[in-house]
């Protein structure tokens, strides 16, 4: 017998299926997203995408890369990454969205996975979203909805990624109800300017720890 399975705070978790090829590519057939050290041969492969129309998809291709870090600043490895996000006229693949004025892309699915390498970091391909309906008569600035899992993590953790060069910030309402002080945490900034590449760093406590929401 090997024993009892250790003890963990989560999981265990099954490597294969939880990050597979091409799960943070949401305009693309890449193999982003994968951690091929951590699976066997073939295991990081869920979907095939052979014949995707995928990068039909319409908008303007943007890149979320950024690093994850702990409550003391060293890079949290072997987390997993999710996102949810409108399309580029702002709405969800989703039933639920049923607006016949907003157009549906059949070719963009808004949904992606991706696990943090050793060094903690993560890259997502996708598409820049539109503004989508928020309380009462509002619109809410363009974001992309993201959620993580990982070792110490009792909790999923939800937060939203917004755009610093986005004006519909201002009125946001979602962003209006943070402080200020603590807003810069849900912002994504270009690498330089006019770059199609977003930073958004996720810290999980410490000084600049990025604002996570209930759900």
């Amino acid at each position: 017998m090997a024993g009892q399975t250790p003890w963990q705070t989560t999981g265990p978790f099954f490597h294969f299926g939880l990050a597979w090829k091409g799960g943070a590519d949401l305009t693309g057939d890449s193999q982003m997203g994968a951690r091929p050290d951590l699976c066997a041969p073939g295991h990081d492969v869920l979907i095939e995408h052979r014949g995707s129309n995928r990068h039909l998809a319409l908008g303007r291709r943007i890149e979320l890369a950024g690093q994850v870090f702990d409550n003391t600043g060293a890079p949290a490895t072997d987390t997993l990454i999710e996102i949810w996000q409108a399309n580029a006229a702002g709405r969800y693949a989703h039933p639920e969205d049923r607006r016949s004025d907003v157009p549906v892309d059949p070719n963009f699915v808004g949904f992606g996975r991706c696990a943090s390498d050793k060094g903690g970091q993560f890259r997502f391909r996708t598409i820049r979203p539109g503004c989508v309906p928020g309380p009462g008569n509002s619109l809410q600035a363009p974001h992309i909805s993201l959620g993580m899992v990982g070792p110490g993590i009792l909790k999923r953790l939800a937060t939203r990624v917004y755009f610093s060069d986005a004006p519909e910030n201002a009125e946001d309402p979602i962003l209006a109800l943070i402080p200020t002080e603590r807003r810069a945490t849900l912002i994504a900034t270009p690498e330089r300017e006019g770059s199609n590449v977003y930073r958004f760093d996720i810290h999980l406590g410490g000084p600049s720890e990025t604002v996570f929401f209930d759900f």
